[in-house]
């Protein structure tokens, strides 16, 4: 398994898996990271508290500013209420996955 399996193309877009701290002291995008089972994931972190959506809405302008798409382009597709979270980035994949790949080469290498 790459590092890559943190996402993939999906129909007219890219399928993000992330885990997310909030309350983390500052917002950034931290590389990708390997769960105990085998998952990959992109550690992400914001400022805002997990209340009224607010750590949900600082990651969607997080991850839509790393790889310059905008705001609307990114939704949460599954685990609103969870640390690790499914986004929707709808746009090219071709250009979306090259973000992701260049945010991962900064962040790890």
């Amino acid at each position: 398994m790459t590092e890559a399996a943190a996402w993939s193309a999906e129909g007219d877009g890219v399928a993000l898996w992330v885990r997310l701290t909030p309350k983390g002291g500052r917002d950034a995008v931290e590389g990708v990271e390997r769960l105990a089972d085998g998952r990959a994931v992109l550690k992400a972190r914001v400022r805002e508290a997990p209340e009224d959506g607010r750590a949900n809405d600082a990651l969607v302008e997080l991850v839509a500013e790393t790889i310059g798409a905008p705001r609307r382009a990114v939704s949460i597709a599954s685990g609103h209420t969870a640390r690790l979270k499914k986004l929707f980035i709808a746009g090219d994949p071709a250009r979306l996955l090259a973000a992701l790949e260049k945010t991962s080469a900064t962040k790890n290498g």
